[in-house]
């Protein structure tokens, strides 16, 4: 783990129990959790919050970010709109190693409508745990961030 251990999470209302608990794990687990919210129940917009948390990631003030959603896809979407953030939506722990060892993600996205708080804490684990592994996959990676313009 790098001196900046630090996780930005952010969901719409459909996920603050499970974005909630994954703060608990990670915290327990040495990472720091930047926890935006929201707190409140009523209804919001994931692409603001998939944006706030994607900020954080791409300024460095955050090593890696956590998003969620109903089906984590449109927060993942927005998120992906900001200038060096690779996000991606994982329902299973073998897509989650992947898309950091691979296509070296710095987010992940989830559905709390589409896995339980079990699955859910072992993706953020594989996630959290896996190193981006280079060599081809850096040439893969280098023409994802010239599409950005």
């Amino acid at each position: 783990m790098t001196a900046n251990n630090r996780v930005a999470l952010s969901s719409d209302h459909a996920a603050i129990e499970l974005r909630q608990a994954i703060a608990a794990h990670i915290a327990a687990h040495g990472w720091e959790p930047v926890d935006i919210g929201p707190t409140s129940p009523e209804s919001t917009h994931y692409p603001q919050h998939g944006q706030a948390a994607a900020r954080l990631v791409a300024s460095g003030d955050c090593r890696l970010g956590i998003i969620l959603c109903g089906t984590g896809q449109g927060i993942m979407m927005a998120a992906n709109k900001v200038k060096g953030v690779r996000c991606g939506v994982c329902s299973d722990t073998f897509s989650a190693r992947m898309i950091r060892q691979h296509n070296d993600a710095n987010m992940l996205s989830i559905g709390a409508r589409v896995v339980g708080e079990g699955l859910a804490l072992d993706i953020v684990d594989s996630f959290l745990h896996a190193q981006f592994e280079g060599g081809r996959h850096a040439t893969r990676v280098e023409m994802i961030e010239a599409l950005e313009g």
